[in-house]
């Protein structure tokens, strides 16, 4: 009888234990302890509920979808020091290869294409590999909670490489680019640069600063093709040229003129009109672009003559037939960047502007004659006709 009154405790003990512990339970057993003693410490129960559960399970694997510090290939800097942006409005619209650098070997793009349409901009990649799913335009925190809809796929090409199409927001500039690994399933980050120098000439529609010209200037954004644009007190110590004379009657005339210097892109209209007084010569300089707010020719700065349009500016010829050094500050990048060119005004090209206006003279006095003889002819017909009416009469 005893046995059996034993036998039910113990059973009755196990299952009230059984029911009556938490759901989950964590920490090591009170070994050599009497069962019933309470354990305190680190054999202590802690409880926690479904919810817990699960927020800590998807903090755990969002986490486990970003690659560590020390998972990644070592970075490398992209773009150089004061490398200035440029955007969709900056870019002729049309569809150009371009070169990109990329932070990690791992990520190696061996062909881009960028199309430029309406200011913005969208580039077809080529990675060296087939590492990468996906790429998104971000880090890989950002790419965790974006919507699949934002995630690049990639497509095979004729060769069978991958490639991905994805939003450039600027070139020059340092963007975030994570590509999610077929084999770890983890976001890796890297960083690419989109170099606007290697796009063909006609394509920018601003001028650039070189990297070269950056280099030990105290001014590295005013240095362009290795040449440092000297501001109006320097400019007025090293440049200052004795204006030559020119033979000829004061008045308005054509030359034509060549700008050399920049990168290549910017052009000024020619022949442009030339004012002459008391032998002395200035030229009206009519920009391919509204972004010049200044000029510096011989240490003297001059501001636009117009306020609309392509810049204008009416500046002293010191040279014919001889380039003459000017400075030209353009704010087309945001930042304002002073430029050096070169002008070189030829005299045997000179041609009077009055020769211009007096054929325009003679148009319109051709034209007012032809209009009053036509006026005359049709006074006579109806003379005519009312003298018929009252002969009738």
């Amino acid at each position: 009888m005893k046995k059996r009154i034993w036998t039910y405790i113990t059973v009755f003990t196990l299952l009230s234990g059984i029911f009556s512990a938490p759901v989950l339970s964590y920490g090591a057993e009170a070994a050599g302890k009497d069962a019933m003693e309470e354990p305190t410490g680190k054999d202590a129960i802690e409880e926690t509920t479904g919810e817990d559960i699960i927020e800590e399970t998807t903090e755990k694997e969002s986490s486990d979808l970003i690659a560590g510090e020390d998972e990644k290939a070592p970075a490398q800097k992209v773009g150089t020091e004061g490398m200035v942006p440029v955007y969709g409005k900056d870019v002729a619209d049309g569809t150009y290869d371009i070169e990109v650098e990329s932070s990690s070997s791992m990520f190696r793009i061996t062909k881009a294409e960028l199309t430029v349409s309406d200011g913005n901009m969208s580039a077809v990649i080529t990675l060296g590999g087939k590492g990468y799913t996906k790429l998104f335009m971000g880090i890989g925190e950002e790419a965790v909670a974006a919507d699949e809809s934002a995630y690049a796929g990639y497509t095979e090409d004729a060769e069978g490489a991958y490639t991905y199409e994805i939003a450039v927001e600027a070139l020059n500039q340092e963007l975030e680019c994570t590509g999610f690994s077929k084999r770890k399933e983890k976001w890796y980050d890297h960083q690419i640069c989109f170099d606007a120098s290697s796009l063909p000439k006609e394509a920018l529609l601003i001028e650039l600063p070189t990297e070269s010209g950056s280099e030990g200037a105290e001014n590295p954004e005013a240095a362009v093709n290795g040449t440092e644009a000297k501001n109006p007190e320097e400019a007025a110590e090293t440049q200052l040229i004795e204006q030559s004379e020119i033979d000829l009657e004061d008045g308005v005339y054509r030359i034509e003129a060549d700008l050399a210097g920049g990168s290549g892109r910017a052009s000024i209209e020619s022949p442009a009109i030339m004012k002459v007084a008391d032998k002395k010569a200035t030229a009206v300089i009519v920009w391919s672009s509204s972004n010049y707010d200044y000029m510096i020719v011989n240490g003297e700065t001059y501001l636009p003559v117009n306020t609309e349009g392509n810049s204008t500016f009416e500046i002293p010829v010191l040279l014919f037939e001889e380039e003459m050094p000017v400075t030209a500050d353009t704010v087309a990048m945001g930042t304002p960047h002073e430029v050096a060119y070169t002008l070189t005004f030829h005299r045997d090209s000179i041609e009077a502007e009055k020769s211009v206006s007096a054929a325009v003279v003679t148009g319109v006095v051709i034209a007012v004659v032809l209009i009053a003889a036509a006026i005359l002819v049709v006074l006579r017909k109806r003379k005519k006709n009312r003298e018929k009416i009252q002969r009738k009469k």
